[in-house]
């Protein structure tokens, strides 16, 4: 998906355009809790980056395809342990304006069980080259 952090989870997209995502992700064993379920900051991420995957879509509808967006604020409820081995997360806008997004999304398990909700403000931004510094 092109962020090295969802990468390295292993997150997978397999919808996204008219403002909605569907994102896929395979629970593997560094991924749970010591509880031995879904670990909270995975089933986060992905309520963020379905979202956010959403949010980018309208821009790409729109001609704004080189948009990227930022989390501004987001808040989210878990309903449930995510005890199966796959994760759905989906996203869909709410609102949108020039540069702003409001939306939701919904993270399930692979029987259809909500786990988890969340709704969330993205800034639209352009992409900016990011100066590499060197540590002090």
């Amino acid at each position: 998906m092109g962020i090295p952090f969802v990468d390295h989870l292993g997150v997978k997209l397999a919808e996204w355009g008219n403002g909605g995502s569907l994102l896929l992700m395979e629970l593997r064993p560094e991924h749970r809790n010591s509880q031995g379920v879904a670990h909270g900051g995975v089933v986060m991420t992905l309520l963020d980056v379905a979202m956010a995957r959403a949010a980018r879509s309208t821009a790409r509808d729109d001609g704004d395809g080189e948009h990227k967006v930022l989390t501004v604020e987001m808040k989210s409820t878990f309903m449930q342990a995510g005890t199966g081995d796959r994760l759905v997360a989906r996203g869909r806008t709410v609102h949108r304006s020039a540069t702003m997004c409001f939306a939701e999304s919904e993270v399930h398990d692979e029987h259809g069980r909500l786990l988890a909700r969340a709704s969330g403000t993205f800034k639209y931004v352009r992409p900016r080259p990011i100066a590499h510094r060197p540590p002090k």
